[in-house]
This record gives structure tokens, C-alpha cells and sequence, in this order.
């Protein structure tokens, strides 16, 4: 169990692994480190260093509630110490989806981390130019959508609007240096086209890298076990 600076007490787990390398797993919205995707990249991730996986706030069996890519970099620096404290010497953090999002902002806010994976991420906020997205945000600006989101997925999604709104990713990413970031994207990604990704990429600093994925579609559940390794060899060539 985590607890982060705000008082949010987080489930999650860790996976121990044969290194000093710590991975910090950052899910998807509506997710969770339980879900059967989740634990398989996991278990791919254990055999380049240690995994502290968990629920971000308002998901799963964690408390609060979720702003969707906001209070979440509280969350992702709760797994980031934990990860220092059980004896991480370098610590990457990997976000799929909504995770990649908070993920970068996390590095650019709060530091302490030596390499970020974004996978499958946004650029920027409010998008609506696909179909899942306007899906999204029925489920969070709707009274309904909220509820459906809390009986069908688990996820409990504070009301009202952001204020002030945070920093959307492109801007976050190009605070990172030197950090290195990698930014891997599918172009069959239903959620997300790939311009978010070279947005992305193109507003980081130097050392950066973008795939871009033939045949991927979106985070998690599409992530097939070659990816997730080659990601895994990223982070050790980057941390060793």
C-alpha cells in the first residue's frame, strides 16, 4: 500500500527483479495493475529489473478519486519513492495511455526519475477527434458516464471542471532534459492518431527517441510481449 502527499492511500505490488533497475508501471484510465494485461507486461518487465505496479486514485481498490491526468503525478511520486526506498538505484517510469500523459508530467514536475517510457499517449488535452475519445469524455463529464464508469470499470471520476488546467504533455515533455524519454505510439491506435506523438516527441529535448509501431493499436491491451521487451531493453541501455 502506497500513500501519496495529499493523503491517497494507493494498492499496488511489487514484482522483484534481477537488477538495481526499478520499473514503475503507470496504467491506463480505467485500469488497473490487476488486470490480466497489466500482469503480463509485468512479468515481461520483471526480467529487466523490479516492478512496482498499482492502482492510480479513483481505480480499483484505491482511494480517491480521479482527476484524469492531474492530482496522478502525486500518485506516480508515491510509486517513484517506494521504488527508491526498497532499494532502486535507477528508477524508469513506463505509462501507458492516460499513465504516458501523467507520466511526463511527472518528470517534468516533481524529477527524481532517471528514464520515461510514453506509450500510446496524448499530446495535449480535450482531444475529441476519434470515437473512443468522445467515449471518454462522456464517461467524465456526464453524470451517467460517471456512474457507468464506477459500476462497469471500477473507476470512481471527481466532478467539475479542472482548475486551474494542468500543463498538457507536449509542454511537460520539453522540461525532461536530460532525462531521456521514449515515446512509442501505434499507427493503428484508435484512441490517439500519431501527430500526438510526434508532438510529443518533437517538443522534448535532447536524448529522445519516437517508435512508431506498425500495426499497434492502443496501451495496454494491445501491447504484445516483443514490444514490451524491446521497451525493457530500452530502459536498461539507458540506466546501466
Amino acid at each position: 500500500m502506497l500513500r501519496t502527499t495529499d493523503g491517497i492511500r494507493l494498492e499496488g505490488a511489487h514484482t522483484p527483479g534481477a537488477s538495481d533497475i526499478g520499473i514503475v508501471l503507470a496504467h491506463g484510465f480505467t485500469g488497473s495493475w490487476r488486470c490480466a494485461d497489466t500482469r503480463r507486461i509485468t512479468h515481461v518487465f520483471s526480467r529487466f529489473g523490479g516492478v512496482v505496479s498499482f492502482d492510480f486514485r479513483g481505480h480499483g481498490r484505491s482511494g480517491g478519486e480521479t482527476t484524469v491526468g492531474d492530482l496522478e503525478v502525486l500518485d506516480v511520486e508515491a510509486a517513484v519513492r517506494h521504488a527508491r526506498v526498497i532499494g532502486y538505484r535507477k528508477v524508469a517510469v513506463v505509462g501507458f495511455s492516460m499513465g504516458a500523459a501523467i507520466a511526463v508530467r511527472h518528470a517534468a514536475l516533481h524529477g527524481g526519475v532517471d528514464a520515461v517510457v510514453a506509450v500510446s499517449g496524448p499530446a495535449r488535452w480535450y482531444y475529441r477527434g476519434t470515437k473512443p475519445m468522445r467515449q471518454v469524455h462522456w464517461a467524465i463529464e456526464r453524470p451517467i458516464g460517471r456512474m457507468a464508469a464506477r459500476v462497469v470499470k471500477r473507476t470512481r471520476i471527481a466532478r467539475g471542471q479542472w482548475d486551474p488546467v494542468p500543463m498538457p504533455p507536449h509542454e511537460a515533455a520539453a522540461l525532461i532534459s536530460p532525462t531521456p524519454l521514449l515515446v512509442v505510439h501505434g499507427d493503428a491506435d484508435t484512441f490517439f492518431p500519431l501527430d500526438h506523438a510526434h508532438q510529443l516527441h518533437s517538443a522534448a529535448r535532447e536524448p529522445k527517441e519516437l517508435w512508431v509501431e506498425p500495426g499497434y493499436g492502443h496501451a495496454e491491451s494491445a501491447a504484445r510481449p516483443d514490444l514490451v521487451r524491446r521497451i525493457g531493453k530500452w530502459i536498461v541501455s539507458n540506466l546501466s
